[in-house]
């Protein structure tokens, strides 16, 4: 049995307490991922492994023990089938995600998803329920960019007789090299044999990991798919609701208080900003949609584009939100983002109108 691991670090809740991420939780079809603390809770025992929640996990942040979906990617753009099935090379449909499967049809045409058995699996109905709306993404931005493939759903049922394991495979796990490795299972084994939830705690994990910043493996190879692939001749502006995975953003200049915090949170650094912090940078191409730069916005001054242009897709493009003037504050010296002229920073204003209220001249 698969084996469900949490890289806490990576997890966008880990990132800032107003996250409202559950995609994963939203997608389990068993109920094996519950968030009612911080960070998701895993119950192993009731896990089946289908590797739903890996595939929306927006930073990557849950995975399997035996699946790795960028080994799958190689292996499948390599080989000469073009069969997606649970009985052949993944656990399950569930374990695409749509910017996978984008990839994969742009590297090597039509591609077939096998549905054959998801009438007999006890998650086969809540799987379908989720899968069949990523496909119509899948197909629809593959249209929009000129492709003639797509991705094909057949109710194929494909099978494969399985190797027995060897004796001597048993006996050969027993070499001291494999201690290691055999104890590290063991523990797997426990908890997935215990029917309960196992939290993870943020303030165990190490902060200079959860400050890093990185591209997801899904997007690297979203963006060789895309380099080795012809650009289409037109490139459409869709409804940015037909894309679930990326995003491009709108910020509202009369409602930022240049607070840095939208940049500071973004996982793969698709909001930035330079060493003054004199202004907002957006990398459409490095958006993961993960929601978290709207989460921590008090004021709601960045939001969602209704509209997507795919060009971003060919001509990745770095584009400025806002632009401060900086400026040295009057109090303590430091430099500071005016918004509107202000001349004291940010800090200094709370101290002042905290000295305000205690000396009883807010009144």
């Amino acid at each position: 049995m698969s084996f469900l691991l949490l890289s806490p670090e990576r997890c966008v809740r880990a990132l800032s307490v107003n996250s409202i991420c559950t995609l994963c939780e939203a997608i389990c079809p068993v109920g094996a991922i519950n968030i009612s603390d911080r960070l998701p809770a895993i119950n192993s025992m009731t896990c089946v492994g289908c590797a739903g929640c890996v595939a929306v996990c927006p930073s990557e942040a849950l995975s399997l023990d035996d699946f790795n979906p960028t080994e799958f990617f190689f292996d499948f753009v390599s080989g000469s089938d073009n069969l997606i099935s649970c009985q052949k090379n993944v656990p399950c449909i569930a374990s695409m995600s749509a910017e996978a499967l984008i990839s994969l049809v742009k590297l090597k045409g039509d591609i077939v998803c096998d549905t054959g058995h998801c009438q007999q699996c006890e998650i086969g109905e809540k799987v379908l329920e989720k899968f069949f709306p990523m496909i119509d993404e899948v197909n629809y931005l593959l249209e929009a960019t000129g492709s003639n493939a797509s991705v094909q759903l057949e109710t194929i049922g494909f099978s494969q007789e399985k190797e027995a394991p060897q004796r001597r495979d048993f006996f050969k796990t027993f070499h001291l090299r494999g201690i290691g490795k055999m104890q590290g299972d063991f523990e797997k084994e426990i908890q997935k044999s215990t029917d309960e939830f196992v939290q993870r705690s943020v303030l165990s994990l190490n902060t200079a990991s959860i400050k890093n910043k990185t591209i997801t493996q899904r997007r690297k190879l979203f963006f060789t798919a895309l380099k080795r692939s012809t650009a289409p001749e037109l490139l459409h502006v869709v409804d940015a609701s037909k894309v679930s995975f990326t995003s491009q953003k709108l910020l509202d200049e009369t409602l930022c208080t240049a607070c840095q915090m939208c940049y500071r949170v973004c996982p793969t650094a698709a909001l930035s900003s330079d060493m003054r912090n004199s202004k907002i940078d957006f990398d459409p191409f490095l958006c993961i949609k993960c929601h978290l730069c709207h989460d921590v916005c008090e004021p709601n001054a960045i939001t969602l584009s209704p509209s997507y242009n795919l060009k971003e897709w060919y001509v990745p493009t770095v584009q400025n939100l806002v632009t401060y003037q900086v400026r040295r504050c009057n109090e303590c010296d430091t430099l500071f983002s005016s918004i509107a002229g202000e001349k004291i920073c940010r800090r200094c204003m709370l101290e002042e109108e905290e000295a305000m209220e205690l000396w009883g001249l807010n009144k």
